[in-house]
């Protein structure tokens, strides 16, 4: 199945972009009359029929509609950007196939990448959200200096990935499922310990992913991976009680 977003749709019809009629008509090949999918990003899933084609905007009669319901929990991750920024993009890609909530660009002390483009990363997002068939587009959040974000107010586990002492709990023993959580994790050069003095004093928890050294990027997926099977598990159990 092929997944179109529309981020609002209104009405019993609606008109996709020209990007999504482009790929629509020259790449799918889709003639009027086609059964379309779609998606609003919002947890709503339509099914239509392209009633026009055009490469300025196809248009689709709306037939009907499900609501997808959201996880009872919410995964927000904190993440520095990469040095080479197609790393990060490989991050939010694999990240919104896995299944994560919020994203927030960080910025901290070793950070090497200090400028993000957050409409280039936006569709990224989209991209993933329809191949992986979702309902739920990701908030993508503007990036963030470390000291910042800390300081905010934030609901639910809060942990930050850092190795250095090798006293860091497992975040798989230290999670409990089904609670929201954001999880902090540094660039290259990892956090300074300033920063995790600072984020520990702000309730955040250091923990561990694994024996081995992990890049920023895969440190993160880990960290959604984990995240997602501790809550999957956890309502397995549940649905078997």
């Amino acid at each position: 199945m092929q997944l179109f977003y529309v981020s609002v749709i209104q009405g019993d019809a609606c008109v996709l972009s020209e990007e999504e009629s482009w790929h629509c008509m020259k790449v799918l090949r889709s003639k009027e009359g086609d059964v379309v999918h779609l998606t609003d990003g919002k947890g709503q899933m339509y099914q239509g029929t392209l009633s026009k084609i055009h490469h300025k905007g196809c248009l689709v009669e709306i037939s009907s509609s499900t609501s997808v319901p959201r996880n009872p929990w919410n995964l927000h991750m904190a993440v520095a950007p990469t040095k080479n920024i197609d790393r990060f993009e490989w991050f939010l890609e694999k990240a919104t196939e896995i299944g994560v909530d919020e994203i927030t660009p960080l910025f901290c002390e070793h950070s090497e990448r200090e400028i993000v483009k957050l409409q280039r990363l936006e569709k990224v997002l989209v991209s993933a959200m329809k191949q992986s068939l979702r309902a739920w587009l990701p908030k993508l959040n503007e990036p963030v200096k470390f000291n910042d974000f800390i300081a905010r107010t934030v609901h639910g586990q809060k942990f930050i990935g850092y190795c250095a002492t090798g006293m860091e709990s497992q975040l798989v023993k230290t999670y409990t499922p089904g609670n929201d959580t954001v999880i902090l994790i540094g660039p290259e050069g990892d956090f300074s310990k300033n920063e995790v003095d600072c984020a520990t004093k702000s309730g955040f928890i250091p923990v561990s992913l694994g024996q081995n050294r992990l890049r920023t990027e895969t440190a993160a997926i880990v960290a959604c991976h984990t995240i997602g099977i501790l809550n999957t598990q956890s309502v397995t159990r549940d649905e078997k009680t």
